[in-house]
C-alpha cells in the first residue's frame, strides 16, 4: 500500500509535487447555476449541460506546482453526465469479482470503494457498460494483477472518447461539475472526518436531486487524463496527453478524509507521492462519467494538438518475452505527420516520442550501438530527390548530421570486419519496377564515426537495398523482381515474379523475407489461395523457398525488418490499406504481438541489444536480476536500483546510507572524503521494518567491508505498522529477482557471477536511473525552499492515541544495531532537519508526533549509545532550532543537494573521529 511519503527522483519531478503553497480560492472559474446546468440523469448520474460552456484548468499561482501551470483555458460542445457520488464498495462488488477476483473489504457497503488502481476503476467502468448492453470506453489486449488481484497493467490500453459509454470523467469535466459544489469547510477532510472514511454524501442530512457529493473531500478521485503539461492555450474537448510521459503519471483529484483544509484546491492533480496507474491506497477512490466526447483534444508535452494519437500495445516485459531483452528500440515513420517517432522500451515506460523537425523521414535505420538513427528523406518512386542524414536518437538532441551526396537512399547499417561501423546507401535509382532503372542504380558505403561522415565508397553496381550479409559475399534487393548478388554476380531469384519489401536477416543463415502479388510460385509452395501481400515468403541461401506465413484474416503486409531469428516485424494494413500497426510476427506459429498502432505507420525497424556476458550457467536469466517488471510501483522501481548499486558496489563499499526519501535527498556518497567509500541504499515509501530484510539477507552478508551505517530516523514515520510501506512485507514476491535470491538463500556463500549483470541489464525506467545511479543512489533536487509556514500531513496527535507504535519501530532500532553491534558496525542515527516552521506548531515534523513528546522519545533513542556502544544518535532536526536555512531546502521535510552538501559533511566528520 503507497502512503503519503514524499518521492524523490528527478528534480522536474520534485517541483510537480512540491506542495510549496496552496489556495482555496475558486475566483478564477466560471460559477454555474444549478438548475441550468445540473440535472437527475441515469441511475446514481447527474446531467450536465456545458456545451457552450468552459472551465479554467490550472492555475497562474507561482507557487503551485508546474504541472499546475499556466491556468489553460477549456471549452465544451457536448453535455456528459457524472456520478452524484463515487462509487461504493457495494457497487463495485457487485461487478467487479466475476471479472478479476478482486473483491474490495466493505464495512459499510455505502463506502466509497477505496483501496483500487486506476485500471481496477476501468475494469468496472467497461463492466458497467457491458451491464448495460453498450460498447466500452476502454480496450486492451492483456491483463496483469498482483497477488491480490488489483488490475496493475492492462496492455495495449485505449481510450476511445467516441464511444457511448461509462469511463471516468476527463480532468476538465471533473474540475466543471467539482467548481459548483467545492465546499471546504463541510466535506469530509481532516478537520472534521476523525480521519475517517464516511459513507457518500452523508456530510449534510439531505442531498438535493440534482446535487454532485463529496467532490472536495471524503476520498480523492482517479480521473481519466494522463498527468501532463499545461499551456497558454483555448481548447475544446480537452482529453489531456496521450500518454503519461517519462513517469507514467496520472492525475487525482479532490481532498480526502486525510488531508488538512488548505492543502486541497480545484486546480490540484495529484497526492504527496508519484501516482501512476498502479497505486492504489484507503483514501483513494473513483466515480464514473458516461457520454462520448466528439472530436477530443489530446495535447502533448511539447504542446502539440493532437486528434488522434499513437498508441503503445506492448510494454517491455511483453517485448522482452519475445526478443529475450528490453534493451529494445522501435523507431518508425508517422506518414500522417511526416515525422520520426520513438519507443524506448529500455526505458521501462511506453512513451511514444515524436521528433518534430524540417524534414521529411523514411526508412530509418538504428545504429548498431542503439544511439543513432539514419534515414532518407524520399520515398520510393522518387528515390533520386532524397538526401541521408544521421540524427541522434534522443528525442531532445537537434544534432542532425547531413551526407553530402545527391539521391542517398534507403541506409542500413552495417559493422565490418575491421570493426568500423558503416553506412550502405542506394544512389541513381527510383525504387520503382523498371529493369532498366535498377541497371542505372548503384550500392555505396560511408564510415560514421565521432558524429561525421567519411569519404563515401562505392561497393559494387545495381542498387542492393534489402541488406548485405556479414561476409559479403550476397546482397538482395527487391526492385520488382528478387535481385541477389552471389559472391560478385547478379542473379534474379523466385522465378523473376514480382516482389517486394526485401529484406535479408542478420544473422549467419542468410535467410531473406519479401512479398509477392500472388505469384504461381508462392500459391504453389504455400498450398493455399491467398492475395498479393498477404503471404510472408523465406528463401535462404541460394534462394530456395523454405517458409511461407500468411497475414492475420482481413490484413496484408507491408514494410517487413527482422527482428531476431525467428521474429520479424511487420507493419499491417486493414481493408482500407491504411497501415494501421507495427506488430512482431511469429515466423513459427504466425501469431501477431501489436506493438503500436496508429493511422498511418511506415517503414519500422527494432533495434535490439544483444549481451555478452560472463555468467554462471546455472543461472535462470529470467528470474536472476530482475528486481522489477512493468506496472511496478514506486518502491519497486527504486529498489530494483538499489539492488544494482548493492551488486555493483559490494566489494568496494565500506558505508551503507538507508532510510527513507530524507536520505534518499540528504547523503551523497560522492561527498565523503577519501577514507570512505559509501553507496545510498535509502528507499521511498518505506519504513523502518524494511531496513531489516535488507540488512540481514543483502547488505550484511554480500557488503563485506561495512564499517559504518547511516540510518535515517525518521520519528514522525513511527507510527506505521509493519505492513504499512514496508516493501520486505509482501511486494517483493512480485518480483522474480527477490524471489529467485530467497530460494537460494540470499546466496549465502557468495553473489554468482553475472548477478550484477543480469541486474544492470534488467528492466527499469531510465528517468530513475539517470538520477538515482550516477551519484551511487544519491537523488539531486532543486532548492525551492522551506515553504511557508508547516504542513501536517497526518494526525500529530498518532502518539497520544496508540504510544505503542513508536516503541514498536523503537524496538525494530534496537535489533539494528544488534545485528550491526555482532558484525562490529557502527550505526550512526540521523534524525533530519525539517521546516523550522514546526516550532510554531504543535507537530515535530510533517507527519506529526506531537511536540510536546518528541524531547522525551529522542533522548530515549540517544540512550541507546548506553547499551550499544555501537551507536551515535546524530540530531541534525534539534527541534527545528537548526541551520538549515532556505537555500538549504527542497520542501517542509527534505533537504535539497545543497543542504545534502551540507549534512554529508556532518557525518563525514562524525565518521573521520571513529577512525
Amino acid at each position: 500500500m503507497i502512503k503519503r511519503e514524499r518521492i524523490l527522483f528527478i528534480a522536474l519531478l520534485l517541483i510537480v509535487l512540491g506542495w510549496v503553497g496552496c489556495t482555496n480560492s475558486t475566483d478564477s472559474y466560471e460559477t454555474v447555476e444549478v438548475d441550468e446546468t445540473f440535472a437527475e440523469d441515469l441511475d446514481g448520474m447527474i446531467r450536465v449541460f456545458s456545451t457552450g460552456k468552459q472551465v479554467l484548468l490550472g492555475t497562474n499561482d507561482s507557487t503551485a506546482s508546474a504541472d499546475e501551470r499556466p491556468q489553460m483555458k477549456v471549452l465544451f460542445d457536448y453535455d456528459f453526465s457524472i456520478g452524484q457520488h463515487e462509487v461504493t464498495c457495494g457497487e463495485f462488488n457487485n461487478l467487479v469479482p466475476e471479472k478479476t477476483g478482486l473483491s474490495l473489504d466493505c464495512d459499510d457497503k455505502q463506502l466509497p470503494a477505496t483501496n483500487v488502481t486506476f485500471y481496477d476503476a476501468v475494469i468496472y467502468a467497461n463492466a458497467l457498460s457491458k451491464k448495460n448492453g453498450l460498447d466500452t470506453a476502454y480496450s486492451y489486449t492483456r491483463m496483469s494483477f498482483d497477488q491480490d488481484h488489483h488490475c496493475l497493467n492492462l496492455e495495449g490500453f485505449v481510450f476511445h472518447p467516441n464511444v457511448e459509454a461509462y469511463r471516468l470523467p476527463t480532468e476538465m469535466e471533473w474540475v466543471f461539475s467539482a467548481n459548483k459544489f467545492w465546499d471546504v469547510e463541510n466535506d469530509w477532510l481532516s478537520h472534521n472526518s476523525g480521519y475517517e472514511v464516511h459513507q457518500v454524501c452523508s456530510v449534510k442530512s439531505s442531498v438535493e436531486k440534482s446535487e454532485i457529493c463529496d467532490m472536495t473531500g471524503n476520498v480523492m478521485e482517479w480521473v481519466n487524463d494522463w498527468s501532463g503539461t499545461f499551456y497558454d492555450l483555448t481548447l475544446t474537448n480537452y482529453v489531456g496527453p496521450p500518454d503519461g510521459g517519462t513517469l507514467d503519471k496520472r492525475i487525482l483529484k479532490g481532498g480526502s478524509y486525510r488531508r488538512a483544509k488548505d492543502s486541497v484546491s480545484l486546480y490540484r492533480r495529484g497526492d504527496v507521492h508519484l501516482v501512476n496507474s498502479t497505486v492504489h491506497t484507503d483514501y483513494l477512490g473513483f466515480r464514473l462519467a458516461y457520454g462520448k466526447i466528439p472530436n477530443a483534444i489530446w495535447v502533448d508535452n511539447d504542446g502539440h494538438v493532437l486528434t488522434s494519437h499513437l498508441v503503445s500495445m506492448a510494454n517491455s516485459q511483453t517485448l522482452n518475452t519475445f526478443v529475450e531483452t528490453s534493451k529494445a528500440k522501435l523507431v518508425f515513420r508517422n506518414d500522417d505527420s511526416g515525422n520520426l517517432v520513438l519507443i524506448d522500451y529500455s526505458t521501462g515506460y511506453q512513451k511514444i516520442h515524436e521528433i518534430l523537425d524540417t524534414l521529411d523521414v523514411f526508412y530509418p535505420d538504428v545504429s548498431p550501438n542503439g544511439s543513432l538513427v539514419a534515414f532518407s528523406t524520399a520515398a520510393e518512386g522518387n528515390l533520386r530527390a532524397s538526401s541521408l542524414y544521421v540524427r541522434s536518437i534522443d528525442p531532445v538532441s537537434s544534432n542532425v548530421v547531413k551526407l553530402n551526396v545527391p539521391g542517398a537512399a534507403m541506409p542500413h547499417w552495417r559493422v565490418l570486419d575491421n570493426g568500423d561501423t558503416v553506412i550502405v546507401y542506394v544512389t541513381g535509382y527510383d525504387g520503382g519496377k523498371d529493369e532498366d532503372d535498377f541497371a542505372q542504380g548503384s550500392t555505396w558505403q560511408v564510415k560514421f564515426e565521432k558524429g561525421e561522415f567519411g569519404k563515401p565508397q562505392k561497393i559494387f553496381d545495381r542498387p542492393y537495398h534489402g541488406g548485405i550479409s556479414t561476409d559479403g559475399r550476397l546482397a538482395v534487393t527487391g526492385s520488382g523482381r528478387l535481385h541477389a548478388r552471389v559472391n560478385g554476380r547478379d542473379t534474379v531469384w523466385y522465378d523473376s515474379m514480382l516482389v517486394s519489401n526485401v529484406r535479408l536477416s542478420k544473422s549467419d543463415e542468410n535467410r531473406t523475407m519479401f512479398l509477392d502479388f500472388a505469384a504461381k510460385t508462392g500459391l504453389d509452395f504455400a498450398g493455399m489461395d491467398y492475395d498479393a501481400k498477404t503471404m510472408l515468403l523465406v528463401v535462404d541461401s541460394t534462394g530456395t523457398l523454405v517458409q511461407s506465413v500468411r497475414a492475420p484474416k482481413g490484413y496484408a503486409f507491408d514494410h517487413l525488418g527482422w527482428a531476431t531469428r525467428y521474429m520479424a516485424l511487420v507493419t499491417l494494413t486493414n481493408d482500407s490499406g491504411s497501415h494501421f500497426q507495427i506488430a512482431l510476427l511469429n515466423l513459427v506459429n504466425g501469431s501477431v504481438i501489436p506493438l503500436v498502432e496508429g493511422n498511418e505507420l511506415w517503414h519500422p525497424c527494432l533495434w535490439v541489444k544483444k549481451e555478452m556476458w560472463s555468467i554462471d550457467e546455472s543461472l535462470n536469466v529470467d528470474s536472476a536480476g530482475v528486481y522489477y517488471t512493468a506496472a511496478g510501483g514506486e518502491s519497486a522501481i527504486i529498489m530494483r536500483y538499489k539492488m544494482e548499486l548493492l551488486w555493483k558496489y559490494k566489494d568496494s563499499a565500506n558505508v551503507v546510507f538507508m532510510g527513507s526519501s530524507r536520505t534518499l535527498a540528504a547523503l551523497n556518497p560522492e561527498k565523503m572524503s577519501s577514507s570512505f567509500y559509501a553507496i545510498n541504499l535509502s528507499s521511498a515509501p518505506t519504513n523502518v521494518y524494511a531496513d531489516i530484510p535488507f540488512l540481514e539477507n543483502y547488505i550484511l552478508p554480500h557488503v563485506k567491508n561495512l564499517k559504518y551505517l547511516v540510518v535515517g530516523l525518521d520519528i514522525d514515520f513511527w507510527w506505521k505498522s509493519y505492513d504499512i510501506d514496508n516493501f520486505f512485507a509482501s511486494e517483493y514476491q512480485k518480483y522474480p529477482g527477490y524471489v529467485y535470491d530467497e530460494n537460494h538463500g540470499y546466496w549465502e556463500k557468495g553473489a554468482p557471477a553475472g548477478i550484477y549483470e543480469l541486474a544492470h541489464s534488467s528492466l527499469g525506467m531510465l528517468v530513475y536511473e539517470k538520477n538515482l545511479m550516477p551519484h551511487r543512489g544519491f537523488q539531486e533536487s532543486n532548492c525551492l525552499g522551506w515553504g511557508e509556514g508547516a504542513f501536517v500531513d497526518h494526525d500529530s496527535t498518532w502518539y497520544e492515541a496508540n504510544p505503542q507504535l513508536f516503541y514498536d519501530s523503537f524496538n525494530q532500532l534496537k535489533t539494528i544495531l544488534e545485528m550491526a553491534k555482532n558484525r562490529e558496525i557502527f550505526v550512526i542515527g540521523v534524525i533530519f532537519p525539517q521546516s523550522p516552521g514546526y516550532q510554531n506548531s504543535g507537530s515535530f515534523g510533517r507527519y506529526g508526533l506531537q511536540r510536546s513528546v518528541a524531547p522525551s522519545l529522542i533522548s530515549e533513542i540517544k540512550n541507546l549509545s548506553k547499551t550499544y556502544s555501537n551507536f551515535i544518535l546524530l540530531d541534525e532536526n534539534k527541534m527545528g532550532n537548526h541551520d538549515y536555512d532556505e537555500g538549504t531546502a527542497l520542501n517542509w521535510d527534505h533537504l535539497c543537494t545543497k543542504g545534502a552538501e551540507k549534512l554529508t559533511a556532518r557525518v563525514d566528520s562524525l565518521l573521520q573521529t571513529l577512525e
